[in-house]
């Protein structure tokens, strides 16, 4: 098993190295760059194009239009070359493609990601910033994706075919049917004042008082405003794991080794427990590093606007939007990197579940 580790260790540099080299050529080739962005707002427009109201630019461009036309960025003719220069160096733009990546590379290495282009923050200092948020929805909401999913799951597979079973099935399929920021707008209507009821508040993760409150009141005023959000991840998430666990389960009921233990006297819980349960959840492991990784990293950006919510989806989206590749890139690095370890965690979850499993012998 030793060895399978380290092999399953080492393919994760090449794999990482892969996914961050296909998505830098990718952001390299995307028009509307950093540099380009800052062209724009020195020539008083915005990223569209459009004039900026209050905007001060004369001073930033000298003369004609001669200047600039040579230049490979769009728009960014009628400015001073030495600006641009200047922009490219701010970035790191006044060097070749292949030396910027290979310096991204060696400043990872060393888990040091720079600085946000846009905001005046690192980047290990926003991700800081915005996991709280993060960890209260995907905390929350995996939590009770498993609550629900498993046990209800296994009722349905005990069950199967019967009232039970059909109507579950129906409103599973209407619940993952929903997207989930228009069930978002359909709570706020209905339960945070929009149109009925004020139960929830709308936005938020604590309350304007939240300081001031004692600890029982921090902690109930924090669940408070996470029921609404919490609910609109959960939503479409539970229906998969539910019917993944079904037919799990009903798959290992109908096999022979059931008939046999119930033959020598076993209980259907005893069969149950004793037998099915542990082989059944093998491939409901199989999702635990996904589950793992969305408890910390978890991003919705459309249930973050909608409740206010200033997380990693959130953050996400606009670093896309304005290229802050420093961003871009650090939160890719992170997420795939524990992603890849997470996976390897799996394996050995399996093999201590269910020893028959040798992922060594494989090899």
């Amino acid at each position: 098993m030793l060895s399978y580790i380290l092999r399953r260790l080492l393919l994760v540099i090449p794999t990482l190295l892969g996914i961050l080299l296909i998505n830098f050529v990718i952001v390299q080739a995307a028009p509307g760059g950093p540099v380009e962005q800052a062209i724009a707002k020195a020539k008083g427009l915005d990223t569209r194009g459009n004039p900026v109201s209050g905007s001060a630019s004369g001073d930033m461009t000298s003369g004609g239009n001669s200047q600039g036309k040579d230049s490979p960025y769009r728009g960014a003719q009628g400015l001073d070359p030495e600006l641009i220069k200047d922009l490219e160096k701010q970035y790191g733009f006044d060097k070749p493609p292949a030396e910027r990546f290979w310096l991204m590379l060696t400043s990872y290495l060393r888990f040091d990601f720079g600085q946000s282009f846009f905001r005046d923050k690192s980047v290990t200092g926003l991700i800081l910033e915005k996991m709280p948020v993060s960890i209260s929805l995907g905390l929350w909401s995996t939590l009770l994706v498993y609550l629900i999913s498993i046990p209800l799951g296994i009722r349905k597979a005990i069950s199967h075919g019967s009232r039970f079973d059909i109507t579950t099935s129906s409103l599973i399929i209407v619940g993952y049917a929903i997207p989930g920021f228009l069930f978002a707008i359909l709570l706020i209507v209905l339960f945070a004042g929009g149109s009925y009821w004020q139960v929830f508040p709308m936005q938020g993760l604590v309350s304007d008082n939240f300081d001031s409150l004692s600890p029982l009141g921090k902690a109930l005023d924090y669940a408070h405003h996470l029921v609404l959000p919490t609910i609109c991840l959960t939503i479409g998430s539970f229906a998969t794991l539910t019917m993944l666990t079904k037919n799990s389960f009903l798959d290992e009921i109908h096999k022979q080794y059931v008939v046999t233990a119930r033959a020598k006297g076993l209980n259907d819980n005893q069969v149950l427990y004793g037998h099915v349960f542990r082989n059944a959840m093998l491939i409901i492991i199989a999702g635990f590093p996904s589950a793992l990784l969305s408890i910390f990293f978890t991003g919705s950006f459309l249930i973050e606007i909608i409740f206010n919510l200033d997380g990693l989806g959130l953050l996400s989206f606009q670093s896309a939007i304005n290229r802050d590749y420093p961003v871009i890139f650090g939160t890719l690095f992170i997420f795939t990197l524990l992603g890849l370890i997470l996976r390897i965690i799996s394996d050995l979850v399996y093999t201590w579940i269910d020893p028959r499993i040798d992922f060594e012998g494989r090899g």
